[in-house]
C-alpha cells in the first residue's frame, strides 16, 4: 500500500509539472513580446519624462530662487516688465513720444539740444553696445548688493558681507575709505548724475542717470574738450573713467520706475530705487544695506558725524515713503533682503 501510494504520488507530482511547463512555454510563446517590449517600455517612459523635462520653462539662473521668475506673486508681476532695457545703448537709443515728453519735463531745460544729435555724439565717445557683464544665463547665480547711503550703516559690520556678492553697486558721492568695515571695500558699479559725481577707481563702471540731456552733453564734454563746468550748480570739467566703463541709464526705464514701480509719486524716482529697480534686471539676487533711518529714525549719510543732518529730508521731489513701501513689499515677497543696520 505505502509502494502505491509514492508511486501515486510521484505521478501526481509529474502530472503537476507537466502541466506548469505547459502552461509555461504556451503562455510564453503568446507573451515573446511582452517580455521583448518590457526594455522598450522602459526606455519610452525614460525618453516621455526627459520629454516633459525639456519642455518645462528653462529657469533664468542657478539660484534657488531667482528674481525676474514670475508666476508667485500678482503684486510683482504687475510691475515687472521684462522686456524693458536699463540701459542705453546705440540700437536702443530712441524715446517714445510720451517718454521723451515726460523726460523733457524733468529739469525743465530751457534750450535743450535735439536728442538724437546728442546720442550719436554721445555714442562716438562711449561703447555704443551694453555692459557684457550684465549678460545673465540659467547657468549663473549672480549676487548683487545695492548699497545706500544711509547712517545706519556705521557700525554694521556689513563690510565683508557687502564684499562677497558678485556685483556691488553704490551710489551719488557715497565713499568706501575709512568705512570700509562697514560699507566694504568693493565697488563693481557706481550710479551718479553730473552733479554727483565723484572720481571712481578705474576698475569700476561709471552708470549716469541723465535727468536732462545737458547731463548728457556733460559726459560728451567731461571725455573731450571740458567746455561744460555748470548745469544748475558747479560739475566737473574733466571726469577721469575709461570710455569703456562708461554706461548710460536708460531714459525710458526711469519712467519705467516712475510708473509701474512708483504709480506716479512724486515727481520723479530717486537714484536709490533707480538703483534698486535696475539690479532687479541685471542680478539674480539682490541684498540692500544702507536705506532707510537708523535705529533712533535719523535720516543722514553714513559719513556725515551729525545724525540730524537731514540729508534725507523730503524735497517735494521724491516720495521716500511709497519708495520705501516698494522695496518693503519686495523683500516681503522674497525677491530682495534688506540689511537695516544699527
Amino acid at each position: 500500500m505505502a509502494m502505491i501510494r509514492k508511486k501515486g504520488l510521484k505521478v501526481f507530482t509529474f502530472v503537476l509539472l507537466l502541466i506548469f511547463l505547459t502552461s509555461f512555454f504556451l503562455n510564453y510563446a503568446h507573451t515573446t513580446t511582452a517580455y521583448t517590449w518590457f526594455p522598450k517600455q522602459m526606455v519610452m517612459h525614460f525618453s516621455e519624462h526627459f520629454k516633459r523635462f525639456l519642455k518645462q520653462p528653462e529657469r533664468p539662473c542657478s539660484c534657488s530662487q531667482c528674481i525676474s521668475e514670475t508666476g508667485f506673486a500678482p503684486w510683482f508681476d504687475e510691475r515687472f516688465n521684462q522686456t524693458m532695457q536699463p540701459l542705453l545703448n546705440a540700437q536702443n537709443a530712441f524715446l517714445e513720444n510720451d517718454t521723451y515728453r515726460w523726460w523733457m519735463k524733468l529739469q525743465r531745460e530751457r534750450l535743450p539740444r535735439r536728442l538724437n544729435d546728442t546720442f550719436r555724439e554721445l555714442f562716438r565717445i562711449v561703447p555704443s553696445d551694453v555692459d557684457p557683464f550684465l549678460e545673465k544665463g540659467p547657468l549663473i547665480c549672480r549676487r548683487c548688493a545695492v548699497v545706500g547711503n544711509s547712517g545706519n550703516l556705521k557700525q554694521s559690520q556689513y563690510g565683508r558681507d557687502i564684499d562677497n556678492h558678485d556685483f556691488v553697486l553704490r551710489m551719488n558721492r557715497a565713499p568706501t575709505a575709512g568705512f570700509e568695515a562697514d560699507v566694504g571695500r568693493k565697488t563693481t558699479h557706481h550710479l551718479v548724475y553730473p552733479e554727483s559725481f565723484r572720481e571712481l577707481a578705474e576698475n569700476v563702471s561709471m552708470i549716469l542717470i541723465p535727468f536732462k540731456t545737458m547731463d548728457l552733453q556733460w559726459v560728451i564734454s567731461a571725455m573731450t574738450k571740458g567746455t561744460i563746468n555748470f548745469t544748475y550748480v558747479p560739475v566737473p570739467r574733466k571726469i577721469h573713467v575709461k570710455k569703456e566703463k562708461i554706461l548710460i541709464y536708460h531714459p525710458a526705464f526711469i519712467k519705467y520706475v516712475f510708473d509701474s514701480w512708483l504709480q506716479s509719486h512724486g515727481r520723479y524716482p530717486s537714484t536709490g530705487i533707480l538703483s534698486v529697480i535696475l539690479s532687479l534686471h541685471i542680478c539674480d539676487e539682490v541684498d540692500l544695506y544702507g536705506f532707510g533711518a537708523d535705529s533712533k529714525g535719523n535720516w543722514h549719510h553714513y559719513w556725515e558725524n551729525n545724525p540730524s543732518a537731514g540729508a534725507f529730508r523730503k524735497t517735494g521731489v521724491h516720495d521716500g515713503d511709497f519708495e520705501s513701501n516698494v522695496t518693503t513689499t519686495l523683500a516681503s515677497l522674497n525677491k530682495i533682503r534688506i540689511f537695516k543696520g544699527r
